[in-house]
């Protein structure tokens, strides 16, 4: 009969022991811990910042942009208008190419659905405005609604209404340098455009006018 605590150990074997329980129970500790904090193993150790973009909220889609302005062919309109007067219709030429002096502008003037549209047109050589107008959409058509056509004339949209500047030259007067002008600005009234407010300017002549001393006179 062999007495107690004479089994034979191999060498090696007690440590070989101590290592497997120890890992035993590392391998319990993290089970309990995973099972306490809802983890989900593995998974979450995965790369940093991960989860912030899984569960970021995501941007809900910007406004659609409002539709743009149907573009027209502005020179086309001006030469169709039976209210266009034909000294514009005959002085409205290219410039260079098919490049012709007119600007247009796009905008909301008479309370329509579309958008109004400002046509200015101007001569080559100097930019003067000799026609200014306004077309209206109604249907697929655009109506004109309103012209300007004592040069020099420009017409701007400012804020929903309609300004005109009407340059004024006294006699002598270069074109460069106006003697005055007048500033017209108009708001539509049911059906057409009414005078809302008027500006005179008066410009001095001691700079650059006519008037002005040569610069070697003494």
């Amino acid at each position: 009969m062999r007495g107690l605590g004479t089994t034979a150990i191999r060498p090696g074997g007690a440590l070989k022991a101590v290592i497997t329980a120890l890992a035993v129970l590392a391998a319990l500790g993290l089970f309990v811990s995973a099972c306490a904090t809802g983890g989900t193993g593995a998974r979450d150790e995965g790369p940093a910042g991960s989860d912030t973009v899984a569960g970021a909220k995501t941007p809900s889609p910007s406004a659609s942009p409002t539709k743009a302005s149907q573009r027209v062919d502005a020179v086309k309109l001006v030469k169709d208008d039976p209210a266009v007067s034909a000294s514009v219709k005959r002085d409205l030429k290219p410039c260079v190419a098919d490049e012709y002096p007119v600007d247009v502008s796009y905008g909301k003037l008479t309370g329509g659905s579309a958008d109004d549209i400002v046509v200015n047109v101007m001569t080559c050589g100097d930019a003067v405005g000799i026609g200014s107008y306004v077309y209206r959409a109604e249907g697929s058509e655009y109506h004109n609604v309103f012209k300007a056509e004592e040069p020099p004339v420009y017409a701007e949209i400012d804020r929903g209404d309609l300004v005109i500047t009407q340059q004024l030259y006294d006699k002598g007067d270069p074109v460069s340098y106006p003697s005055s002008e007048e500033v017209i600005t108009y708001n539509w009234s049911a059906s057409h455009f009414a005078v809302e407010s008027r500006i005179h300017n008066d410009y001095s002549n001691v700079v650059g006018g006519a008037d002005s001393p040569s610069p070697d006179a003494n």
